[in-house]
């Protein structure tokens, strides 16, 4: 895949991650990407329809692999959000995701840890790490 060329103010590739609930799937996905990147990239997540706050058993697996997601809170879309990024990973947000000439687009099928035990959101946890670190790869 080609580079992408940083369009944000501080110089660094932006990604976003778009789900429904912004509580389980993008907030993992922003938390891996935070944890590998080390600063590199600038990262953001949002929901369509944004939950109250993030799924209790998406920031105990995440815990588990020492990346403290408990400060995270739903965001909603926003069309400056999407604007703002090089690279936009919905995850299920169906039509909701505005698209953007220039930005590059990936849909990750991955499962709603919503209503999930532990053993179910880890494999889940798992999936995105690989994806994250496949995408660091390609900024």
């Amino acid at each position: 895949m080609p580079e992408i060329a940083p369009e944000t103010t501080t110089g660094k590739p932006s990604v976003l991650f778009v789900c429904v609930h912004n509580a389980g799937r993008s907030q993992m996905a922003a938390g891996w990407l935070t944890h590998l990147a080390a600063g590199r990239v600038e990262v953001r997540s949002a929901g369509s329809a944004p939950a109250d706050q993030v799924n209790p058993v998406a920031i105990e697996a995440m815990r588990e692999v020492g990346i403290d997601i408990t400060a995270a809170q739903p965001n909603v879309l926003t069309v400056d959000a999407v604007e703002a990024s090089d690279v936009v990973i919905t995850m299920g947000c169906g039509d909701a995701c505005p698209i953007f000439p220039g930005k590059r687009y990936e849909d990750w099928k991955l499962d709603d840890p919503a209503g999930q035990d532990i053993e179910a959101v880890r494999k889940i946890r798992d999936d995105i790490r690989t994806r994250i670190e496949k995408l660091i790869t390609q900024l």
